[in-house]
Parts: C-alpha cells; sequence; structure tokens
C-alpha cells in the first residue's frame, strides 16, 4: 500500500475551514504529525495543489479532537496552523473560527451524544488553555446545519451556534498586558500588546500610513508595510515573553481606525504575514478588549461605547461587514477585567471520508 487512508471530517467554521480529526487517529509525536498535517494539506505550493488547503490562511487550518482530559469539559481542541507556502506547522496559537465546527465535529465523530433540542459541548481549547461553551442546534438529536443565521464573509444562513469564552485572558503570556503597559513605543510607532483569546500586537492604521479601510488585496499588495512592521511585530513578540517569532503567528497583528458604519471600531487583522478576508474569532475578542480599555491605542478610534455597562457589545467593522462580540467585564486595578467573551457563528459539513497521505510520510 502506497498511501494511508486517515478518517476525517471537513467542515467550514466560521469563515475558516479545514479538516477535523480524532486525535487518536493521528501520530502521537510532534514531529510525525507536522509532516502528516502538511501533507494533508499541501503545505509548500501556493495553491496547496497537493492536499486539500484552499491556498490561504485561513483554508490551512486543522483541528484534532478527543475526549476531554478535564472533568469540567467535554472534548479537548487541538488546533494546527498550517503554513500555505512555507512546509511549517505552527501549534502555539488557537483559531476561534475552527473552534465554532468543534460542537457539531465531536457529535458527527460519536464524541458527545446529541440531545433534542440543543446540545450544550464544553470545549477545553488545548493550545491556550481557555474554555468554551457551544451551543449546537440538534432537533431530533442530530446536527442541524440549516437556520436563518447571516455572518459576515459567508454567503447565505445557517444554523446559529453560540460560544461563550472564559478563560481567555493572558491565553500564552498569562497576562492581559503581556509587556505590563497600556501603549509601547517600538521603532516610533505606538503599539498596544493585549493577550484575550490570542495574543495581539495593536495599532492605529494612520500611523502607518493608511487609513484602516483598505481591502484585502490592497493591504497584501503592500509589501513596504508588510516589511516595516513585521520587524516591528518581532520587537512586540520578545517584549510579550514570546521569544522569536519569527516562525510563529503570535503575535496577531491587528490595525485600528474610526467605524464608519455604525460599529465601535475598525479593523483590519492579519495572520500575520497576509490580511485577513475577515475577522478571527480570537483576534475580535482581543480587538473588543483594546476597545474598551482605556489608555490603548483603540482611545479615541472607538465610539459608542458611553460608560461601559457590563455587558457591552462591541461592532468591529472588518473587511466583510461587522463581528460583534458581547463582553462581560467588571474593574480592577488595570482598568477592567474580562470575564467572557460571547458570539455567535456558523458551521457547515462539507465531507467526510478518508484523507490519504503517502505511506513514506507515515505509515501507522
Amino acid at each position: 500500500m502506497t498511501q494511508t487512508a486517515i478518517p476525517y471530517h471537513f467542515l467550514r467554521g466560521g469563515t475558516s475551514r479545514g479538516p477535523y480529526f480524532r486525535r487518536a487517529d493521528l501520530p502521537r509525536d510532534e514531529a510525525t504529525l507536522s509532516q502528516v498535517l502538511m501533507a494533508v494539506c499541501g503545505a509548500g505550493h501556493p495553491l496547496n495543489i497537493d492536499g486539500i488547503g484552499g491556498g490561504n490562511a485561513v483554508t490551512t487550518k486543522v483541528a484534532m479532537l478527543s475526549p476531554s482530559a478535564r472533568d469540567d469539559c467535554d472534548i479537548d481542541y487541538f488546533f494546527a496552523q498550517v503554513a500555505v507556502e512555507k512546509r511549517e506547522v505552527d501549534y502555539r496559537p488557537t483559531c476561534g473560527n475552527i473552534l465554532v465546527g468543534v460542537g457539531p465535529a465531536a457529535i458527527e465523530m460519536g464524541l458527545v451524544p446529541a440531545k433534542d433540542g440543543e446540545t450544550i459541548v464544553k470545549i477545553h481549547a488545548v493550545n491556550t488553555g481557555a474554555v468554551v461553551e457551544a451551543v449546537i442546534q440538534t432537533p431530533g438529536g442530530k446536527v442541524t446545519y440549516a437556520g436563518d443565521c447571516e455572518i459576515a464573509g459567508v454567503s447565505g444562513t445557517a444554523a446559529p451556534i453560540r460560544l461563550g469564552f472564559m478563560e481567555t485572558v493572558g491565553s500564552i503570556t498569562g497576562a492581559l498586558l503581556p509587556t505590563g503597559n497600556l501603549r509601547d513605543t517600538i521603532d516610533g510607532i505606538e503599539v498596544t500588546c493585549m493577550d484575550v483569546a490570542v495574543p495581539v500586537m495593536l495599532a492605529r492604521a494612520e500611523d502607518f500610513g493608511l487609513t484602516g479601510y483598505e481591502t484585502q488585496t490592497e493591504l497584501d499588495e503592500n509589501r513596504a508595510f508588510f516589511e516595516r512592521i513585521e520587524a516591528i511585530r518581532l520587537e512586540a513578540g520578545k517584549r510579550m515573553g514570546l521569544g522569536d517569532v519569527s516562525k510563529s503567528v503570535t503575535p496577531k497583528i491587528a490595525l485600528l481606525a474610526k467605524p464608519r458604519f455604525g460599529g465601535t471600531v475598525t479593523a483590519r487583522y492579519f495572520m500575520p504575514w497576509t490580511a485577513h478576508p475577515s475577522m478571527a474569532v480570537t483576534g475580535a475578542q482581543c480587538i473588543a478588549t483594546c476597545a474598551i480599555l482605556p489608555g490603548t491605542v483603540a482611545d479615541g478610534l472607538a465610539e459608542g461605547l458611553g460608560t461601559l455597562p457590563s455587558p457591552v457589545n462591541v461592532g468591529i467593522e472588518h473587511p466583510s461587514g461587522t463581528f460583534e462580540v458581547v463582553v462581560d467585564h467588571e474593574p480592577d486595578g488595570t482598568g477592567i477585567a474580562i470575564r467572557s467573551a460571547g458570539v455567535v457563528r456558523t458551521a457547515r459539513l462539507l465531507a467526510r471520508g478518508e484523507v490519504l497521505v503517502p505511506a513514506s510520510v507515515w505509515t501507522p
């Protein structure tokens, strides 16, 4: 036999998509696992022509599921970001969009029994330690993907999936503000380094000579901007305690501007070497927190927050529309403490069966 068959489900989760596996069906050691995931996605080619990746960082994501080792959770969700043109896999971050599909995938795989009506799946995001409660629509004890919920960046409508994120502050660095400052200056640019669900370096778009309203294509073609901001990101990574981040997708990057369509703030999010076509679920939580915390680079840009009642609804305008985040918070010595962040997203099962990798890559 020249190829190894691995059972998988293929889902769109939010505005990302990728294969969902049982962790037990994959190699245990990380080096072999990385080789398998790169073969699955076709890493190393701009079109991922020899795999099922889609030639974009939002379509080369992988979810690996197993019964949770925690008593308070149902599923352990282990995430991998596979590179598109490079042969690299990053296990440091998590992905909130792919997480949207974890509940439905766990039910489809038989890892979680479905109830009639709605099924609550408590998910432990292994990469960051976050705990997320997902509410899945399961009439008759089966996952339904049909519904009238619409999210920006995805055509059509689908059944809503409600997500409540807990334990997200200091996801990787252990602190809301890893540098200890509301603002840092790096190479003459003011940035806020924040860690809520994912470490992000936030800055004002105008400080880079941008409006903040550019399209994804316009941003991706601006290579001078990427060269400038990557150097700043590398230094921010060191200051956040992440070490050398030259081969890591964290910290991510967000550029902020004033809203134009009734939202709270405009954001352009980067993954980090390309612009996101819409908005990441994890990144949205960090941006929303930055918007409501006084003294950050969002000061003077965010609108409509008033006296910050809790919970507060933060609308983040992005290239495909507006992403709503409900932030439950309370005052503390640093300004605010985040209790949880809630979002509503959708997912859809696209395919299931077996994906094949060369036996030379892995033979169980």
